[in-house]
């Protein structure tokens, strides 16, 4: 198998399509932390499917004047943790696996951080815990504006279509508004549970 350095951007409960990429069996992963840290990204914000259609949970940011990744530090003046907590039990009740998983996604709500980084990198393996994946990855020494590896830093947009090609899967809310393409890993663990990881193994990208 031809390995593949793939540099990726650590984000919060990351989209389905993220998944696609980190769990590649031929990608060796590294993740970025150098990068000047990219407002209303992945990065801090991650999507489900409420009863009125997408929903995005985010993590507010302390403002210490500091740029790179590594040094973002969250803000735990308002009970976000709680808040998020609630809008995903509050979503996912009624899908088929959240009972299921809802002991394991409890705990990356008790996990408090300082920084941004560690906190994704914590819930990280709550999620790879509950995918029975164990993917080992690096963290980068230094920022590379052109670097040798393939980049997804720009690669996942908050904002524009997703670039993967998925499946339509049964969702809680899917009946009343429609299937919600790439949100949140939740999503997909919440309404496909164990299937996910063959789900995921499916995705192909479309450019």
């Amino acid at each position: 198998m031809n390995m593949k350095n793939v540099l990726l951007p650590a984000f919060y409960l990351p989209p389905i399509s993220w998944f696609s990429v980190f769990l590649n069996p031929e990608n060796e992963i590294v993740f970025e932390r150098f990068e000047s840290f990219p407002k209303q990204t992945y990065r801090n914000r991650a999507n489900i499917y409420g009863a009125n259609g997408k929903l995005s949970l985010i993590i507010p940011i302390a403002h210490n004047g500091r740029r790179e990744l590594k040094d973002i530090e969250i803000s735990y003046r308002e009970d976000w943790r709680n808040l998020h907590w609630k809008s995903i039990k509050t979503a996912y009740q009624g899908s088929p696996y959240f009972e299921f998983y809802e002991d394991k996604l409890r705990k990356i709500f008790d996990i408090q951080e300082k920084y941004l980084l560690d906190f994704n990198l914590k819930a990280l393996e709550v999620i790879q815990q509950i995918l029975k994946t164990e993917k080992a990855y690096s963290l980068n020494e230094e920022y590379i504006k052109n670097p040798e590896e393939t980049s997804f830093r720009e690669k996942f947009s908050a904002k524009l279509p997703s670039e993967f090609e998925m499946d339509e899967y049964y969702q809680t809310f899917s009946d009343k508004l429609g299937f919600l393409k790439d949100l949140s890993i939740l999503d997909l663990i919440c309404n496909k549970g164990p299937e996910s990881l063959t789900y995921i193994r499916n995705i192909k990208q479309l450019y």
